[in-house]
């Protein structure tokens, strides 16, 4: 289905604009969401060509999310910035349809948009799980340090808490986010990734607050 031979091209596009963002979905994110692709659409049959397209253009409207402080969706404003540079690129009608609907409904938060595609839902699961985990954990500090965030902040009402501000911690990512991820993938070969991930997680802050109190 499409350009094969257009998508590297497509990826070198895509690499510039990764770098209006903050780091922690900078390249190398979007790098690990299209191995995760490949993983999961392995075992559920998924398009691959689809999948690589998306999974290189899904960020590109974290720039303008990340300029307006949260007011802009980046789901939304990649798939238009997709749109446009696919079209401008000549990919056939209906490989720009599949890759927009993957970027416009891989948002944890979207509203009115879910993943109605095989191709979707695989791209959803892949940019979950590189929230989670090992990775999640190490992603959720990055930004807090990029947002000006303590290490910790377990005693904090985070009904009270703001996100991108100093009170957006790792642990409030946790808490907020990271720890219904587990329950909101797609597909088996991601349902089965999140379990391990999220144990690793559980356990993880479960040791950062025993040794922030001084219990270990």
């Amino acid at each position: 289905m499409g350009k094969t031979s257009d998508v590297n091209g497509i990826r070198e596009k895509a690499r510039p604009w990764m770098a209006r963002g903050r780091a922690s979905h900078g390249w190398d994110h979007v790098e690990r969401v299209w191995n995760l692709c490949r993983h999961i659409a392995s075992e559920e049959g998924a398009d691959l060509e689809i999948l690589e397209i998306a999974a290189y253009l899904h960020d590109l409207g974290r720039g303008e999310e990340t300029a307006s402080g949260g007011r802009v969706c980046h789901a939304q404003e990649g798939a238009r910035l997709a749109l446009e540079l696919l079209r401008e690129e000549g990919f056939p009608e209906e490989t720009i349809r599949a890759v927009v609907h993957c970027i416009e409904a891989h948002r944890f938060r979207a509203e009115g948009v879910g993943p109605q595609t095989l191709e979707a839902r695989v791209l959803f699961d892949a940019d979950k799980l590189d929230s989670i985990g090992a990775v999640g954990v190490g992603r959720a500090f990055l930004f807090a340090g990029e947002v000006g965030a303590v290490l910790h902040n377990p005693h904090t009402d985070i009904a009270k808490t703001r996100p991108y501000s100093s009170e957006d911690t790792a642990y409030r990512e946790f808490r907020v986010k990271l720890i219904k991820i587990k329950d909101r993938m797609l597909t088996p070969a991601g349902r089965r990734l999140a379990e391990d991930r999220h144990r690793f997680m559980v356990e993880f802050f479960g040791r950062l607050e025993e040794e922030v109190a001084g219990i270990k």
